[in-house]
């Protein structure tokens, strides 16, 4: 074992939820003092074997010890339970729809992560550090509604390009830390049921200002999703996309394996109301009987002949039955790479136009998400609303050379995330890019090719 200061700090994570059940996991990050520096350093997962581990957290780390979750109404009395000893999460099975819980994990007897936590929060001698931050978790969470039913009013939120991390003093990673606060305040204020992820969820380290590694071991999650969410995912799932920053696209590194770890894909997907097919990141996930969420995948495909995932021989067909499905008054397609984009960088995406657009239509889609673009775009393209939300903490100030085009009417330069908020026939879209001083949210303001202001929330009719 090693010598001088250990600390172990221990995560929860609710997974998932459904109309019935709920996908609660735990783990924990170890952490060592630098005695030149006199700060906290991460230990890296090549070296967790010495603390007499190999993994921190996510579907297949070795469990802590004998488990167990318990689930509890609002009268405090336990409605439902699971327990393991060969793994760190369980699904808790037998929950009433649409019905807020509480939960509790205890491994061998003790409860997990109990009392004030230790977050990287900033150092009086300057940048930040690990240290106790009077903070503890609130381990409440809501069902989703039953399948058959109309789906009630809710509020999701959504963000893309987030994954840079909060360890440096750098300002990408304060922008993660603002856009991060405002999702923390929003999941305790309001009933979010969800948040959608809109992809490049962890970068390949910058000048240090991250890690020295691209994505793929626990460790590098830390400081780009597991601190910054810390309390949040504790609370309602995360919906992942893929991004290009997350396979080789991009990077040398291929991260899906670590995402579909960390994400427990394989246990997600597979229960009434969801779909999904592969290769590829595809998956439908129903939230009562007017809103459908559609993952679809748009990184590239190693197979020799197929330019992007969703052209697969898989992947094509699947998506054709799920556009050709009833009518969902919601169908809300999201992605990494968006239909249309101004630029500066990225241009519209042809093959989304000539292979997807044609079943949006089909299907009457009103909105479609994407990321990827740093800063926010919007436009809108006969009764469809396209919302480009690529900010969450990277941010691009150069202006788009094609606003005013097809599906972009709208930009800023901002790091933000994005309230949605669905009820019947009409939905509302509120960027917000951080709190004020009194904790109030502060709204993004667009601006159009005429430079013209285009204030928040944009609405959509659902038809």
């Amino acid at each position: 074992m090693p010598t001088g200061e250990v600390h172990v700090e221990p995560f929860l994570h609710l997974v998932d939820a459904t109309e019935n059940a709920a996908l609660v996991a735990w783990g924990a990050f170890h952490f060592t003092r630098d005695t030149v520096s006199d700060c906290w350093r991460i230990v890296d997962d090549s070296d967790l074997p010495e603390f007499g581990r190999h993994t921190c957290i996510g579907h297949g780390a070795e469990p802590f010890g004998e488990a167990r979750v318990e689930v509890y109404d609002e009268t405090g009395t336990t409605v439902a339970g699971a327990s393991t000893s060969d793994r760190s999460w369980v699904w808790v099975e037998g929950l009433e729809p649409d019905t807020e819980y509480r939960y509790r994990v205890t491994v061998d007897g003790e409860e997990w992560a109990a009392g004030e936590r230790w977050d990287w929060v900033e150092d009086p001698r300057g940048g930040y550090d690990l240290a106790p931050a009077r903070r503890s978790y609130d381990l409440r969470f809501h069902t989703f509604p039953r399948l058959d039913d109309p789906t009630p009013p809710l509020t999701f939120l959504a963000l893309g390009d987030y994954g840079v991390g909060i360890r440096s003093d750098s300002e990408s990673s304060r922008r993660q830390r603002r856009i991060a606060e405002v999702l923390d305040r929003l999941v305790d204020t309001r009933d979010v049921r969800f948040v959608l992820s809109l992809g490049d969820n962890i970068y390949q380290g910058e000048q240090g200002a991250v890690d020295d590694e691209s994505g793929g071991e626990d460790d590098d999650w830390y400081s780009s999703f597991f601190q910054p969410y810390r309390y949040a995912v504790a609370r309602v799932p995360f919906f992942p996309t893929i991004g290009n920053h997350d396979t080789t696209d991009t990077e040398g590194s291929d991260d899906r394996a670590q995402m579909e770890d960390n994400f427990h894909l394989e246990s997600r997907f597979d229960r009434p109301g969801r779909s999904q097919t592969g290769p590829g990141l595809f998956y439908t996930v129903r939230v009562g009987r007017d809103l459908e969420l559609v993952c679809f995948d748009t990184s590239m495909d190693p197979e020799e002949g197929i330019h992007r995932h969703f052209q697969g021989p898989e992947q094509a067909p699947w998506l054709e039955e799920v556009f050709a499905e009833p009518d969902v008054r919601w169908r809300i397609p999201f992605s990494h790479h968006p239909t249309y984009c101004a630029g500066p960088h990225h241009e519209n995406d042809q093959d989304i136009i000539e292979s997807l657009v044609p079943l949006f239509d089909r299907a009457d889609v009103r909105l479609v998400l994407a990321g990827h673009e740093h800063n926010f775009q919007i436009g809108r393209v006969g009764r469809r609303t396209y919302l480009l939300s690529g900010a969450g903490g990277k941010v691009r100030d150069d202006a788009p050379q094609r606003l005013g085009e097809t599906g972009v009417d709208a930009w800023a330069a901002h790091s933000h995330l994005v309230i949605a908020e669905v009820s019947g026939t009409q939905a509302r879209l509120t960027p917000v890019t951080g709190l004020g001083p009194d904790g109030q949210l502060q709204l993004l303001t667009a601006q159009t090719a005429d430079k013209q202001l285009v204030r928040s929330p944009f609405r959509v009719d659902g038809g």
